[in-house]
């Protein structure tokens, strides 16, 4: 079976083309991309088409938290005092709130037009820290919810190991989240029968702090050719402190002098980097991992994009706690940093690419493709059929001209614009509704009344 749109406009790895005939296979992968056609009669009609978002980091379960860490305590508030109100949390839930709170966070992330997640899947233990009697339980829980809503998933297991520098024992608040190299590997194996066009398994390891460098290289080394690796680094100033006195190195630097990074790694937030590592980073092929709505949220700091932009660095983006699921605000967010910082406008671009918002939304597609492992980010023949019908009848888009499309869609306004989504050849979203809205909703509001029940304190 092969389905099939013609859009008026679609944005194409070539730019934007009229007259976009696109078609696609009962696997979900688009079989043809052919711009100047003829749509045949009675086939579907599209006036603006793009390629679905790559939501590069995602901790699905804190989506549940969100709202609830805003008051502020008797001294300053931080990322750290979050983390002990998240970890409050973490502590009583369940698989099957977990997959509920997903399923939840999946629907509204393919509402804004996310059509891909990276999940960075560390809650991998019960309450007591013993393992599941399948190791992969939680994980698993997190690709039913993805099935479930349509979601194209990167799962990635996470090693977790330590709680600090110096292979520092975990607290008992860490203890769900403990693995070793082998656990991790472990996991990964019993995902396998799961991979296909809409799931792709990689790893993590969490942090510097969680795992050694010969943990990381032992990862790395035992996981299949070509997989996705994902670590956190350089968050914090915190973070950079306590790696320079425990190696004499910050963070992205003690890295890179013993993994050889490149383009199946991404670096998550790298907030606090200087300019050798920028341009190291940038020159490894990496991808920098960049969750403005987070690290905004949690007062992390600004990474430096302009730098990284002119050493020709790869980035994405990702809504990681999730106090938004919405990747135009992560790309406005983003830009809007850069211009407190500098204190000008229109930052993110190149001297090729002017258009800030057409920019913004293409390179974070492509960073965010090889972020992923899977065959996304581009409306072209052999990629998978991830596309966003935007709603030509609103009036932001009235009477644009194809330049003008995504600096609307990214800098005018807070309606959503994504009127249907396509992900993996099903039509998800129509009509602004997801197709499993009320159940997944329903699903999710009992998950929170029984956790509010056993976690008063958050």
């Amino acid at each position: 079976m092969t389905t099939a749109l013609f859009a008026r406009h679609a944005l194409l790895p070539q730019g934007w083309q009229r007259d976009v005939l696109l078609e696609w296979d009962a696997h979900g992968d688009l079989t043809r991309v052919a711009p100047g056609a003829t749509a045949s009669p009675g086939m579907r009609h599209a006036q603006y088409v793009l390629p679905g978002m790559v939501n590069l980091h995602s901790h699905a379960f804190q989506r549940a938290l969100g709202g609830l860490t805003e008051r502020a305590g008797d001294g300053p508030d931080s990322f750290w005092t979050w983390r002990d109100l998240m970890y409050r949390f973490a502590a009583r839930i369940t698989p099957g709130q977990i997959e509920a709170i997903a399923a939840q966070l999946f629907a509204e992330c393919l509402r804004h037009g996310y059509t891909s997640v990276c999940e960075f899947h560390y809650l991998q233990r019960d309450a007591d820290g013993a393992a599941y009697a399948r190791p992969a339980e939680t994980a698993e829980r997190v690709a039913a919810a993805g099935q479930a809503t349509g979601m194209g998933l990167t799962l990635l297991p996470v090693l977790y190991s330590h709680a600090g520098f110096g292979e520092k024992p975990l607290a008992p608040a860490q203890a769900r989240f403990r693995t070793d190299v082998d656990e991790v590997l472990g996991i990964v194996e019993a995902l396998g029968p799961l991979r296909g066009g809409q799931l792709e398994v990689g790893a993590a390891p969490h942090s510097l702090r969680a795992a050694t460098i010969d943990q990381i290289r032992a990862l790395a080394g035992g996981l299949p050719p070509g997989r996705p690796l994902h670590i956190h680094i350089a968050e914090q100033q915190g973070e950079v402190e306590q790696c320079l006195a425990h190696a004499g190195r910050r963070p992205v630097e003690y890295l890179m002098d013993h993994v050889a990074l490149d383009a199946r790694w991404c670096l998550v937030h790298a907030t606090h980097v200087n300019q050798t590592e920028v341009v190291a980073l940038a020159s490894s092929g990496a991808v920098a991992g960049l969750c403005p709505t987070t690290e905004a949220n949690l007062g992390d700091g600004l990474f430096p994009l302009a730098p990284f932009i002119e050493a020709g660095g790869r980035f994405g983006v990702g809504s990681d706690s999730h106090v938004s699921q919405s990747p135009v605000e992560e790309l406005r967010w983003l830009e809007y940093g850069q211009r407190l910082l500098h204190q000008q406008r229109n930052v993110a671009h190149t001297r090729e690419r002017r258009d800030v918002g057409d920019y913004l939304w293409q390179a974070a597609l492509q960073g965010g493709a090889l972020a992923t492992g899977r065959r996304v980010g581009l409306l072209e023949a052999g990629r998978r059929a991830d596309l966003l019908v935007l709603d030509e009848q609103h009036p932001n888009l009235d009477g644009v001209i194809e330049s003008e499309v995504l600096g609307r869609v990214v800098f005018c306004g807070n309606d959503n614009l994504v009127r249907d989504v396509l992900c993996g050849g099903r039509w998800v979203v129509q009509d602004g509704r997801h197709m499993a809205q009320d159940e997944v909703a329903q699903r999710y509001r009992q998950a929170l009344r029984d956790l509010r029940a056993v976690t008063q304190e958050v």
